[in-house]
């Protein structure tokens, strides 16, 4: 691997077998061929049917597929019929949700330059960036794209934004000297990288790498390799429908079996009971409600501006225990502000500017007049244009003390000078690193003028402020003896400077991350920043948003000297991170994982991609972040405001609850269709509900009472408990003993009506319409239950707070009155009419079960207080 970083520029033109002049046309088109185009490989997408046959890879819906081969091998077909409906639906509606989230970016090919400025045969012409081979002479101006990566040959004035690569907030000072070999990524300044942009100055570099071979490819190659993870909620419902499903055969084939042994059932009576069983166990509306439980979780992100690509992922957020941020645009605004003024009248903030005072008034003009910021212009440098603010803060005219002063020369600045000077006619300004400037400085402006100046204060105000990690400048001026026409370097300069003031810079925090960072702390969830930022800045902004208690700072030359054992340790203790590397922040995400934590990643730039998608949930910002961040993440914060992410969680953890509600519901009324059938065949009795009449209970409640509990609004409480653990199943304790218990009531009630009936005047289909009814009813009132976990649902607040209950609730008795009253569906599912005093005695043989429901809770509530 050729250290481009560490060759002097004509030892990579000698290497590259190129010259200043650039290539010529004939040898351009045979590296052209041999090396490929200057683009990264685009990752394929998957076509739609596989992505229909991808919906169909779920335990819970291999069953009922056996199950529908088994009423349709016994001619059952509209058994078999209803139960393929509910497969395709439940496909048909994941194809949709997928489908959208496909429809994603090339996400870091488009970072690439569209068009490049290369000298090929002795002139500068301007070709497409895909035609770029290395030896190509470019030329970069403020506001390119960088076509591939570059070693400069010149660099005038040149400042390149790298945040996207390597994290920092700041754009850098580019240079042709060569560094050493074991240079990090983000300190070789004399070489610019594929997809960052320029900033300001102008440079000319050779191609070293293009396309997969450049870093922003290698970031590329680094995200082909990383595993994608399967989120919580995906895991735990195949751990579910796994179980549940070796469960229900199990049991089936053992009531089969023991039915024909007592009771001598044909194998075509027994096969239809299994198949009633299995219809009746197996809650084949779940997977589609659980899908649309998510879809309304995305639409409800959306209007808090969080764009899903991954329907689990908006429950996923729920579940984080630690959130992985960027800094650089994502805590912080990526907008640098000045924080401190120090000039020989006090120490200012830049809302407490003295108007009237010399010393500031000074110091404001000369950051004017040494600047190239222009108001309202979008390709200021970010402290060209941090300065002017501090002019408009005592009001001055920009355009007045410009057009009262013009430039006559100027130095750009560079980093071996690490100044910038501008003349005005006898005035000249100096800017840059305080330790330069502050060689030049003898005297310092006071509010009486000139005085001598003594270092050795200000030395110490510089090193106190490095502490808080701000970025300073110090501005200086004198007088010379005839106008200045030129400035060809210091030389010309000279000493005897009179210093204006030093000035601290800032990238602030975003005003609502302090906020969002204690909603993580109260919800149980750890923020750990990660940045390539220096450790300084890093520990001051960790201090600004009390992110760490003891002010630790690991950087990353701090973790490659970690063994796995310690990094582990130290990735579980730390929570701020500095002058990481993409390959950093993928091994913090993996350790953390290890650890048994929930992780999301946010981030912005290409150099997040890969930990963004091994992290259990990868968030990118939607206005500054790149494409790349955003193909590699399940989430889009479109309006880059760390809260959202807050709102994310609230809105994730109230999606998993409407699952567990969803849960609470359907399966006790499947528990006591299935015992009902079993105890049945066991019993030697008629079957008190069929296969057909199951499977309207289970469609019918399904699309209309378990849908209702889609829309249910976010409990109050959500944002003050803990994460749920990792391996906490869907069914825990509280879940299996309510499926247990109010199983047994549904199933004891379905028995004592049926067989009253059965046992009155004999009329079969009869007893079995009110058996359904019962149950239906049942399922009426226990909805009402299942809208609160925990908390009463017969307050005003909980009946009143979801009007989709209520809508569902009558589609179901109307559903409910033509199943049972309609001469069509009472020849196809076997019922006749009820008189009314039966439809009283449904009533009040389930009452009862909504108040023992309401009791439970309380129990359940008065538990949970005493451990708290």
């Amino acid at each position: 691997m050729t250290h481009w970083h560490a060759l002097t520029p004509d030892e990579a033109l000698e290497q590259l077998e190129s010259t200043r002049e650039g290539l010529d046309t004939a040898t351009a088109r045979r590296r052209h061929e041999s090396e490929g185009p200057n683009t990264l490989p685009a990752t394929p997408r998957r076509p739609w049917w596989r992505r229909l046959l991808a919906q169909f890879h779920n335990i819970l819906i291999y069953v009922l597929i056996v199950a529908a081969v088994l009423a349709g091998a016994l001619e059952h077909w509209i058994d078999a019929g209803v139960i393929a409906a509910v497969v395709i639906i439940n496909a048909l509606i994941g194809l949709v949700q997928e489908g959208k989230a496909e429809r994603a970016m090339e996400a870091i090919g488009q970072m690439l330059a569209l068009k490049a400025q290369v000298r090929r045969d002795g002139r500068w012409q301007v070709i497409a960036a895909e035609q770029l081979v290395s030896g190509d002479i470019v030329r970069l101006r403020s506001g390119d794209r960088v076509p591939a990566d570059l070693r400069l040959l010149e660099a005038h004035g040149l400042r390149v934004d790298q945040a996207a690569l390597t994290g920092e907030s700041v754009p850098v000072e580019r240079m042709t000297e060569p560094l050493d070999e074991d240079a990090a990524l983000a300190d070789r300044r004399c070489l610019a990288h594929s997809g960052t942009l320029v900033t300001g100055g102008q440079g000319i570099g050779v191609v070293v790498q293009i396309g997969s071979d450049t870093e922003l490819g290698r970031i590329s190659a680094l995200l082909e390799t990383v595993e994608n993870v399967t989120t919580p909620l995906l895991r735990q419902v195949n751990r579910f429908g796994k179980l549940l499903s070796a469960v229900v055969v199990a049991f089936t084939v053992a009531v089969v079996v023991l039915g024909s042994i007592l009771h001598g059932i044909s194998a075509s009576d027994g096969f239809l009971a299994g198949v009633a069983i299995v219809v009746a166990a197996i809650p084949e509306g779940l997977p589609a409600i659980i899908t649309i439980t998510l879809a309304i979780g995305v639409q409800r992100m959306a209007s808090r501006q969080a764009i899903i690509r991954l329907l689990p992922a908006v429950e996923t957020l729920g579940s984080v225990t630690t959130i992985c941020s960027d800094k650089t645009g994502t805590l912080t605004r990526n907008e640098l502000q000045v924080r401190r003024v120090l000039d020989a009248s006090g120490d200012f903030g830049l809302e407490a500017l003295p108007i009237d005072d010399a010393p500031t008034r000074a110091l404001a003009e000369a950051a004017v007049l040494c600047s190239d910021a222009e108001v309202d212009s979008d390709s200021n440098d970010p402290i060209e244009r941090a300065l002017l603010a501090i002019a408009e803060g005592i009001g001055l005219d920009l355009g007045e003390v410009r057009s009262s002063a013009p430039r006559t020369a100027v130095l750009s600045f560079s980093s071996h000078r690490k100044m910038m000077a501008s003349a005005h006619g006898k005035r000249l300004i100096i800017k840059g690193a305080p330790e330069v400037i502050l060689q030049r400085c003898s005297r310092i402006l006071e509010r009486e003028g000139e005085q001598p100046l003594d270092a050795a204060p200000w030395q110490g105000a510089l090193d106190e402020l490095a502490g808080d990690g701000l970025r300073m400048l110090a501005l200086a001026e004198r007088a010379t003896d005839r106008p200045i026409e030129s400035l060809d370097d210091t030389e010309t300069l000279g000493e005897d400077f009179v210093l204006l003031g030093l000035i601290g810079f800032a990238d602030p925090p975003r005003a609502e991350v302090p906020a969002a960072i204690r909603a993580c702390r109260d919800a149980g969830i750890t923020v750990r920043m990660i940045t390539g930022d220096h450790a300084a800045t890093a520990r001051a902004i960790a201090r600004d948003l009390a992110l760490s208690d003891d002010g630790t700072v690991l950087t990353g030359p701090e973790l490659d000297r970690l063994d796995d054992d310690e990094f582990s340790r130290q990735a579980g203790r730390v929570t701020v991170y500095a002058r990481t590397s993409p390959e950093h922040k993928l091994r913090l995400v993996t350790a953390l994982q290890a650890r048994g934590e929930v992780v999301a990643m946010t981030g912005d730039g290409a150099n997040d991609a890969p930990a963004l998608k091994r992290a259990d949930i990868g968030v990118a910002m939607g206005i500054k972040g790149t494409e790349a961040a955003r193909q590699a993440a399940e989430m889009v914060l479109a309006d880059d405001n760390f809260s959202t992410i807050v709102a994310g969680i609230e809105e994730g953890r109230g999606v998993y609850d409407n699952i567990r509600k969803a849960v609470l519901f359907i399966l006790p009324t499947n528990a006591a269709e299935a015992l009902v059938v079993a105890i049945a065949v066991l019993a030697g009795m008629a079957l008190p509900i069929t296969p057909v009449q199951i499977l309207w209970i289970n469609m019918a409640t399904a699309v209309t009472l378990a849908l209702a509990l889609a829309f249910e609004p976010t409990e109050g409480d959500v944002m003050r408990r803990a994460p749920r653990p990792q391996s906490e199943g869907l069914i825990t304790g509280f879940v299996a003993t309510r499926i247990v218990w109010v199983g047994l009531v549904l199933t004891g009630a379905t028995f004592a009506l049926f067989h009253w009936s059965l046992t009155g005047d004999g009329d079969e289909a009869l007893a079995r319409t009110l058996a359904v009814n019962l149950l239906v009813t049942g399922e009426i009132l226990y909805l009402f239950n299942c809208r609160r976990l925990f908390a009463p649902s017969l307050t005003r607040e909980a009946l009143t707070a979801n009007r989709w209950a209520w809508l569902m609730v009558g589609i179901l008795v109307v559903l409910q009155l033509g199943f049972t009253y309609l001469p069509f569906a009472q020849w196809i599912f076997g019922t006749t009419g009820l008189a009314p005093g039966h439809w009283l005695l449904i009533l009040a043989l389930m009452a009862p079960l909504m108040l023992l429901v309401e009791l439970e809770k309380w129990w359940w509530r008065r538990r949970l207080a005493r451990t708290d």
